[in-house]
């Protein structure tokens, strides 16, 4: 095996414990504008992947923050604007970290702020976060050190109390070698202690309470395979469910001190026992994890516990058409939203771009008795209710919704754009930087639907991503749901593997709606898992496509518009 190969957790986990000469480490190390994961960015993440004391390889790269450094850091880390200036985005960093630390343990020095940023670069790209076990070299050095040793923990005072081969410098890799090798001399002072094992050592940091330690027995029979896990309370009752590439390995830090969340804790202390579902792959995994959530709804997870119970927007079946917020989508709905807010805005977005009405009355077609209000005064009601317009006049502005929506013109799209562009050129920043928010918000939904719409209409789909193994993981996928999954190991031909799954393949009907009768989560993280990790297409009923006029020829705007940069013209 070359030298720089990562071992699955089927190859270093057969045994209940692991020893710690067979535990892979990556220790990272970032560097951002600031210490605020929700307003800075990172400008340079920096990783060592160990073995036994040996160097597997190394991950660094510089990455453009998408908004400006702060005299301060650079003084502190040497990042100029320059220097980031062309280099990879965060987007497209975080998959590739994630992939290279895929299956390890991830030490860090004050592991919450590299972490945080890494799990919110997670939550802002829609990636699932692995929730790997976690080694803080901070928490482990005060365990460890004495204060006659050290008169602090910070790492540039380790380096060289436990005499490490690199100096800290402020730079990403550079401090990741350094804790590499606190991490390692640390390790060597709880050997003695008898810390052996992997488990060992996550028990050994402190906050494990006593009632984590005495229930550690209860991952004892879980396989080191992927799967869904379904923690049970006194009464039988589902407290949580979660996936993982290797059950026992994951429920195992739900006992030590690598799991610090209060409510979890509070879980682990009510479950009586963990039950589980082997899965083919992980994407099996995810899937099952979102239907038993939905089926479950566990009081201790906190999303996905209503993947139907979403927010859409239509228009009503009216003479004059208007938009409206409802629960059950139908055709020509825009959605699904996570909350009526959203939702709401989506409709000021599209009632800015036409002149569709915001009044809530019915009005006749025949005889309209109202009386017009200040919009038309305004120029952005043609007044209906007032039978200024009739029902021709008014057709081409719910003819335009209808259009955007389905994905066939970004017409109001456009309009707005230049409205933003006006706002600039007058200098109304504040003003234009709504407008803008306003616009990215309402590209971010019609994206979202005209990507899961156009998978979910096809019938069925098989699709092969490589294990890295020399093997496939393979998927059935009909309407939007997975049908059937499995493997085909090394050596084995994958055809006959498809015809079976795709014959035993669990029968689909399309429901109603854009989605046909999917979950949005679902088809979400389907999508995720066919856009992806090289994933191919085997065999497409219908061709896969999305309209001409769909929202992802505005990516690229919204990327910018999400960053804070400038996504329009600047006024001369």
């Amino acid at each position: 095996m070359p030298a720089h190969a990562q071992l699955s957790f089927d190859e270093i986990a057969t045994e209940v414990e692991t020893p710690l000469h067979q535990v892979t480490f990556v220790v990272v190390d970032l560097e951002t504008t600031g210490a605020d994961r929700a307003q800075d960015a990172v400008t340079e993440i920096g990783a060592v992947k160990v073995r036994g004391g040996a160097v597997l390889g190394e991950f660094a790269t510089l990455v453009d923050p998408e908004r400006g450094i702060p005299p301060a850091v650079v003084s502190i880390t040497g990042i100029t604007e320059a220097m980031v200036r062309g280099a990879p985005r965060f987007d497209t960093v975080l998959p590739a970290f994630l992939e290279f630390c895929q299956g390890a343990v991830l030490v860090a020095h004050n592991a919450p702020f590299d972490l945080g940023f890494l799990r919110a670069g997670c939550e802002r790209q829609g990636l699932r976060w692995p929730a790997p076990a976690v080694v803080d070299t901070v928490r482990l050095a005060r365990r460890v050190l004495t204060r006659d040793e050290t008169p602090n923990c910070k790492l540039g005072t380790l380096a060289q109390v436990l005499g490490a081969r690199t100096t800290p410098v402020h730079r990403a890799l550079d401090d990741a070698r350094a804790t590499v090798d606190v991490l390692h001399a640390l390790l060597e002072r709880v050997g003695p202690l008898g810390v052996r094992t992997l488990e060992d050592l996550l028990a050994h940091l402190p906050d494990v309470s006593p009632q984590q330690r005495r229930k550690r027995g209860l991952a004892d029979a879980l396989p080191n395979s992927p799967g869904v896990y379904l923690f049970r309370g006194p009464r039988d009752e589902v407290l949580y469910v979660g996936t993982a590439t290797d059950l026992r390995r994951r429920v195992r830090t739900y006992f030590t001190a690598s799991e610090r969340r209060s409510r979890i804790k509070e879980m682990v202390g009510l479950a009586e026992r963990v039950d589980h579902v082997e899965c083919a792959h992980p994407l099996e995994a995810q899937v099952r994890e979102l239907r038993l959530l939905a089926a479950h709804q566990p009081r201790y997870n906190r999303r996905s516990k209503t993947p139907h119970r979403a927010w859409w927007v239509v228009l009503t079946d009216e003479p004059f058409p208007r938009l409206s917020v409802v629960r059950t989508p139908r055709d020509g709905a825009l959605g699904p939203f996570r909350s009526h807010r959203a939702a709401t805005e989506a409709v000021e977005a599209l009632q800015d771009a036409t002149s569709v009405r915001r009044c809530t009355e019915r009005i006749s077609a025949r005889a309209p008795s109202g009386r017009p209000c200040a919009l038309h005064e305004l120029g952005r009601c043609g007044a209906p209710c007032a039978g200024l317009v009739g029902a021709a006049e008014y057709e081409p502005e719910v003819i335009a919704v209808r259009d955007v929506v389905r994905g066939r013109d970004d017409g109001p799209l456009e309009k707005l754009r230049s409205e933003l562009d006006r706002l600039s050129a007058a200098h109304r920043f504040e003003d234009a930087a709504a407008r803008r928010d306003q616009l990215a918000a309402l590209v971010r939904a019609l994206d979202r639907g005209h990507r899961l719409s156009s998978l979910t209409r096809i019938p069925e789909l098989v699709a092969a991503r490589p294990d890295g193994a020399r093997g496939w993981h393979l998927a059935v996928i009909r309407h939007g749901r997975l049908a059937a999954a499995g493997t085909a190991r090394r050596g084995v031909p994958p055809m006959p593997v498809v015809d079976l799954l795709t014959a035993s393949a669990e029968t689909v009907l399309p429901g109603a709606g854009p989605l046909h009768g999917a979950s949005a989560d679902e088809a979400a993280v389907l999508h995720r898992w066919l856009t992806t990790g090289g994933t191919r297409l085997v065999r497409c009923r219908a061709p896969w496509s999305e309209p001409a006029g769909a929202a992802g020829s505005w990516r690229e705007w919204l990327d910018k518009a999400v960053a804070g940069r400038d996504p329009y013209p600047a006024a001369d």
